[in-house]
């Protein structure tokens, strides 16, 4: 690793806890973190220059810490600001502290600073992106390319959250115990999201975002360690862990898609599965049982099988029965039907796709396609096979999905 990605790495590690201290002395997130993104930026100049301070945090928390003030006493100037000001913080507490001072910095907010940033205010787009900059550590820049828009649009949608949270005047603590639970629900959604669009690319020409997947993974094995009796938290990682240790073996030579049924699972990450299964089998015997511990066992089962003719499909069905009576999303119950194929044949997972007709929310997902279409190939109907393939790759948006969609039309035709 280059000396810039060590310091890239640790910025991205002490970014929340810098945002920690002061969002929680000052009571102002939105300012807070503007504070440290510029001490971020003058660290990412200053240390490849002139070398890293003996005390990174102390040396962040201080930048922060004065550029915070200067925004503080800016407000202060502009009428119409001095009573909020004066509300949010006591006059004797906007200081400047000394060099080595630690202020709270021994304190980890992080889960604190997840639970804000996935305030039930914000929409789910708005929560990823402020979770990636807050806590993730990433620019605006960055989080912009992995979503594939134009920079401003992600600043205004960073901005605008913020300013939600501003408006909610949620205070910088750790919520009640009756709140905590529906919080931490949200939490472990924003980071499932972030790492599905990591592992599978809702669009462009990569199947496959490492930052983004990876980034997801360092977050959530965070909220584990700050959590680690909570299984749903535990469930979680383990389900990112066993999904992301096949990743090597997803994408052939020229990065095109590599089907579950014929990778090489010698490429599969063995450390990352033995950690995922243990995890998922502490998690399971503890309940409650949540949906996250039901797909990292179904993960497990894929992981575990020496090979895809070995899958333990009845009991990956029975599993999918039981998710979809937790979670009632469509998607699952299009895997079942996949499952239900693999288990009792072709015509009884058609049967369940058939079902899954005049579900909304599926209406212009390729996915209903896709696996309509692998199901009509195993049937032994090409014609219909070739114009589902071809339906799907109309409707998907990522290049690699929609080649290989083609590719298995092109085929049978």
């Amino acid at each position: 690793m280059t000396r810039d990605a060590l310091t890239e790495d640790l910025l991205r590690e002490l970014a929340p806890q810098v945002l920690g201290v002061l969002a929680r002395r000052f009571g102002d997130f939105a300012t807070a973190e503007d504070a440290v993104q510029e001490a971020l930026l003058a660290a990412a100049t200053q240390w490849p220059r002139d070398g890293r301070p003996g005390n990174p945090r102390g040396w962040l928390i201080q930048v922060a810490y004065r550029r915070m003030v200067e925004l503080v006493r800016g407000e202060q100037a502009r009428r119409a600001r001095e009573d909020l000001a004066a509300r949010r913080e006591p006059a004797d507490r906007r200081s400047v502290p000394a060099a080595e001072a630690q202020l709270d910095a021994d304190r980890d907010d992080t889960l604190v600073l997840l639970l804000l940033c996935c305030h039930p205010a914000l929409s789910s787009a708005s929560a990823i992106a402020l979770t990636l900059r807050a806590v993730g550590g990433l620019g605006t820049a960055e989080i912009a390319r992995a979503f594939l828009v134009p920079e401003p649009t992600m600043a205004q949608r960073i901005s605008r959250a913020k300013q939600r949270i501003r408006d909610s005047g949620t205070p910088f603590r750790m919520p009640a115990a009756a709140d905590l639970t529906a919080r931490l629900a949200s939490v472990l959604h924003v980071l499932y999201l972030v790492f599905t669009e990591g592992h599978v690319a809702s669009s462009g020409d990569r199947l496959h975002r490492l930052d983004l997947a990876h980034e997801a993974i360092r977050l959530t094995r965070a909220l584990h360690a700050r959590l680690p009796d909570d299984s749903e938290v535990t469930g979680l990682l383990a389900l990112m862990l066993l999904t992301e240790a096949r990743s090597a073996a997803r994408t052939g030579p020229s990065g095109e898609l590599v089907p579950l049924a014929e990778q090489d699972r010698g490429r599969w990450d063995a450390a990352a599965i033995a950690e995922g299964v243990a995890l998922v089998t502490r998690a399971l015997p503890r309940g409650p049982v949540g949906p996250y511990q039901v797909q990292a066992a179904i993960a497990a089962l894929h992981d575990e099988a020496p090979s895809a003719e070995a899958t333990d499909w009845p009991q990956i069905l029975a599993l999918y029965e039981v998710l979809e009576g937790l979670s009632g999303s469509p998607v699952v119950a299009l895997n079942r039907a996949v499952a239900s194929a693999m288990v009792h044949g072709a015509a009884a997972g058609l049967a369940a796709l058939a079902a899954l007709d005049d579900e909304a929310r599926l209406a212009d997902h390729h996915r209903l396609h896709a696996a309509r279409a692998h199901l009509y190939e195993m049937a032994g109907d090409p014609d219909r096979a070739v114009s589902h393939y071809r339906s799907a790759a109309a409707l998907t948006a990522s290049l690699p999905e929609q080649r290989y969609l083609l590719m298995r039309a092109a085929r049978l035709s």
